[in-house]
């Protein structure tokens, strides 16, 4: 498969299981409405965020927010596909990562321009293990992405290692 057309395919990808996720529970759960899947350790809830990660910048005035929360990250992701498009010597694994990160980047980023806030829904609380902010699935992108990069680069820095 063509490389452009395969980051393509992916970035949109992204964005579609995002976006339709959004809109399923957007029509079927009231907002704050609380739907507990696996007891109260995985629930389905709507929330709005108007901030960033986990609220971070909901309070700024709306000149900020716009700054913040939709110029500058649209402008850090035109970048990311340049450089994605660009640099051929990238693998596999980090070209799929960065398409994660820019298809969740570009999801919740709509979401901020045409809704002025994005849609979270998921929360995961493990006991004292593990217990998240209420996320999407387009963060779920972009963590995943990052995970991946950091992947790539400890076995490319291993296989550096390991060939000189």
């Amino acid at each position: 498969m063509n490389r452009n057309v395969f980051i393509v395919i992916l970035i949109i990808f992204n964005i579609a299981i995002d976006q339709i996720t959004k809109v399923i529970v957007r029509a079927n759960i009231e907002l704050r409405e609380v739907k507990e899947i696996i007891g109260d350790k995985f629930i389905l809830t709507n929330v709005y965020n108007e901030g960033a990660f986990l609220g971070m910048g909901s309070d700024m005035n709306q000149t900020l927010k716009t700054i913040f929360l939709a110029i500058l990250p649209v402008l850090v992701l035109g970048y990311v596909i340049y450089y994605i498009i660009k640099n051929r010597d990238l693998d596999r694994l980090s070209l799929i990562a960065f398409c994660c990160i820019i298809g969740g980047g570009i999801a919740n980023v709509f979401d901020r321009i045409v809704f002025g806030k994005v849609t979270d829904f998921f929360f995961i609380d493990l006991g004292g293990i593990f217990k998240t902010g209420i996320f999407n699935v387009a963060d779920m992108s972009v963590t995943a992405g990052m995970i991946m990069l950091l992947f790539s680069s400890f076995f490319n820095k291993k296989k550096q290692v390991d060939t000189e």
